[in-house]
């Protein structure tokens, strides 16, 4: 087990990356493959996710990346993909926030995972699927190109954001999720 500092680093890499799976579901996983299989810094993959590393998953993640990309820019698929993208970001941040959870014991890992990991994915892509159904109604669909574009761009910068600056990352994960229920709280009423 490592030390506090080194813990709490690893937990930050994958919730950070948990959050950016909720913007977009493969990039998160496909950058984490791409700089841990060029072991390009943060603090590498759990025991049992070398694979993540491994040219199979890097191609793999990486095909699904862009198809994810340009499906988004595709009038009505977009919104076919926002159903299917709550549950499986819900998977993908389990998995990226697993995977990053060094040296945490087993229990805790999949815990915080399912719980932290998987939750707030899955919480930022009901957000961002509801934005796209507002975007919709708004603009005729004109606007959700717009949307697609933002999403993609945030993915991308948390996403290395957490890997080489982790801090940084979950301070924007946390004024996010703050804004997202200042949001939420001035809708309802």
């Amino acid at each position: 087990m490592g030390t506090w500092p080194d813990l709490l680093l690893s937990i930050g890499v994958g919730i950070a990356l948990a959050a950016a799976c909720g913007l977009r579901v493969f990039l998160p996983l496909f950058m984490a493959s791409v700089l841990a299989h060029f072991d390009m810094g943060g603090i590498g993959l759990r025991d049992g996710f070398g694979w993540m590393a491994e040219w199979p998953a890097v191609i793999a993640f990486g095909v699904a990346t862009v198809a994810e990309l340009l499906a988004y820019y595709i009038p009505l698929v977009d919104h076919l993909l926002d159903v299917l993208a709550v549950p499986l970001s819900a998977v993908a941040g389990t998995t990226v926030a697993l995977s990053t959870f060094v040296d945490l014991p087993p229990l805790l890992s999949w815990g915080l995972a399912l719980i932290a990991g998987g939750g707030l994915a899955g919480l930022i892509s009901t957000g961002t699927a509801t934005a796209r159904v507002a975007s919709t109604v708004k603009t005729a669909g004109l606007g959700n190109p717009v949307v697609a574009t933002v999403e993609t761009a945030g993915a991308l910068v948390l996403s290395l954001l957490a890997w080489f600056l982790p801090v940084i990352a979950i301070g924007l994960v946390i004024v996010l999720l703050v804004a997202f229920v200042r949001l939420g709280f001035r809708r309802r009423t």
